[in-house]
């Protein structure tokens, strides 16, 4: 969505931060210390912002025990929103942070800014030093640690060319690991017939509800935090649309699960 018209220390290309860290440090229970392992959910998006495509599914994630990271390939630095801000490092700035609201409302454990550049990831893919090759340095072997991928489908929801480049980048490492090391990679889609009934949405693409194969299930009080999160978004959406967004979607596409595709 970001311009809706718009952990492994990724060092000084990234910006990672804990959301929810408190009581971090105190010493756990034995009992709990030899508990499994959580579910490592990996959150690949363009923009801050894009989340809100599948919140209320973050939201189950998290509140089911999953530790949930959101990684941010670039900060919407280019998307001016209704702001009115300039394009540039200050509304990136502003963005980081209301993606970090967001992250904090949906329950994730963190947020990764790449910072490789709004609307740059399409530009010369292929050529040495591209921002998509950056990328794909960045992702490469942070993904292959974690046990589920959520991402944007090939369609990019409305065509966004850094929507459609972070899924081809993610789908690519994920397809170069051995069966047994690839993590769970999936495509979030809009079940055909079930767009919202508004202008803004009309381009978007939908999916054969077919392939949509795994469907993730929330709570009211899941989309209570997605909710809390649109809200965050204060330079991308008007307040109207920030406290009706995620209403209409559960009433038309998600209808009580957000649904996504396996890539594999």
């Amino acid at each position: 969505m970001a311009g809706t018209r718009g952990m492994i220390a990724l060092a000084a290309l990234a910006v990672l931060a804990p959301v929810a860290a408190a009581g971090a440090d105190e010493p756990q229970p034995a009992q709990e210390q030899e508990q499994a392992e959580p579910l490592q959910v990996t959150v690949v998006l363009a923009h801050p912002d894009d989340e809100l495509f599948m919140a209320p599914a973050l939201a189950a994630l998290a509140r089911q025990g999953a530790r949930v990271q959101i990684a941010y390939a670039t900060q919407g630095d280019v998307g001016p929103g209704v702001s009115g801000l300039a394009p540039g490092k200050a509304l990136g700035e502003v963005r980081l942070k209301e993606a970090f609201c967001a992250a904090e409302a949906l329950g994730a454990a963190s947020v990764a800014s790449l910072n490789r550049g709004d609307g740059t990831l399409g530009v010369n893919a292929h050529h040495e030093g591209s921002s998509a090759r950056k990328l794909l340095a960045d992702l490469g072997l942070w993904l292959a640690e974690t046990d589920m991928i959520l991402t944007w489908g090939p369609d990019g929801g409305y065509g966004h060319a850094d929507h459609r480049m972070v899924s081809a980048i993610v789908t690519q490492i994920a397809e170069a690991r051995p069966a047994a090391e690839r993590p769970k990679l999936l495509y979030v889609g809009i079940p055909a017939g079930s767009l919202p009934p508004v202008q803004e949405m009309a381009d978007w693409a939908v999916t054969d509800p077919a392939l949509l194969t795994e469907n993730i299930a929330y709570t009211p009080a899941d989309l209570e935090a997605a909710k809390a999160a649109a809200m965050c978004h204060v330079t991308q959406f008007d307040e109207a649309s920030r406290k009706g967004m995620m209403g209409l979607f559960d009433a038309t596409m998600w209808r009580g699960k957000v649904h996504f595709r396996p890539a594999f």
